[in-house]
């Protein structure tokens, strides 16, 4: 893919910070292992939850220009926000921006501590995406998810995720916490990932038509061939030889690449209902 817009004004760069030390706080329900990960790794002990609003660091405006792969992160921010402007205004409602915060090693966030190995993440207590670059080399070279598409479509559905914060669906689900079984509740997860993953795809769509935008031949493949890597079933055969759906919590790789698919296909925001769909 190519961009020629200017960048998004809302990426921070906080890599000169450090990661700071762990706080920890009052327990807010927020849920990072699920709006967080797409990757299915496991946050216990690596995210603490504390106050919303509290333990952010300090950190820089904008990104390096001799920086190539944070210029893309921030080109890929910047289609996100059209296109969402966009779909939101067609339902009578205002996008609110999130930041895309760039980190290395580990972060305070308004979520709790993260380190790098957790992967690319959403909080919805201070509306951030964040994520470590290096860990578009793990995408490269664990999951065999090669280029830059591969990487937009990331950082599309983490802020699919940002869109259901918005929207107040992520809020239905940490309300479920405590309420419903442990099956049910990674059940609730499952598609609450695919319909990111639908919102992705409906970005790319989207993205098409804006004039600084420009899809390359292969681009769309790299989205489905990272969708597929990282299906609940792949990784958990791959680590552990067995496969358990009940366990599931962001859905199988055939999943993950049909509501992508369905995404990129139809551009209908009204298409992404995971929660009501036969689907599944």
């Amino acid at each position: 893919m190519q961009w020629f817009g200017k960048g998004s004004n809302n990426v921070e760069d906080g890599r000169s910070s450090g990661g700071g030390k762990t706080v920890l706080g009052g327990g807010i329900g927020i849920i990072v292992v699920i709006l967080g990960l797409i990757f299915g790794k496991d946050l216990t002990g690596v995210v603490s939850q504390i106050p919303a609003g509290a333990g952010t660091e300090e950190v820089k405006k904008g990104v390096p220009a001799d920086d190539p792969q944070a210029v893309f992160v921030s080109g890929v921010l910047e289609s996100t926000e059209l296109v969402w402007s966009k779909e939101f205004e067609a339902m009578g409602k205002q996008y609110e921006y999130p930041k895309l915060w760039l980190f290395r090693d580990g972060v305070q966030t308004a979520c709790g501590f993260a380190q790098s190995n957790v992967g690319p993440f959403y909080c919805p207590g201070d509306s951030k995406v964040y994520i470590d670059l290096s860990f578009y080399d793990e995408l490269k070279d664990r999951f065999g998810a090669a280029g830059d598409f591969a990487q937009a479509y990331v950082i599309a559905h983490e802020v699919g995720h940002h869109v259901q914060n918005l929207l107040g669906i992520s809020e239905k689900l940490d309300r479920a916490r405590g309420q419903v079984s442990e099956t049910e509740y990674n059940r609730l997860s499952v598609k609450l990932e695919l319909q990111a993953d639908f919102f992705a795809g409906l970005w790319a769509h989207h993205a098409q038509n804006l004039k600084d935008f420009r899809l390359e031949e292969g681009d769309i493949n790299e989205a489905l061939t990272a969708a597929n890597a990282i299906g609940d079933d792949k990784l958990q055969k791959q680590s552990t030889g067995e496969v358990k759906p009940d366990s599931f919590t962001h859905g199988t790789s055939e999943q993950r690449v049909y509501w992508f698919k369905k995404g990129f296909d139809t551009g209908d925001f009204k298409q992404g209902d995971t929660f009501n769909s036969n689907n599944l």
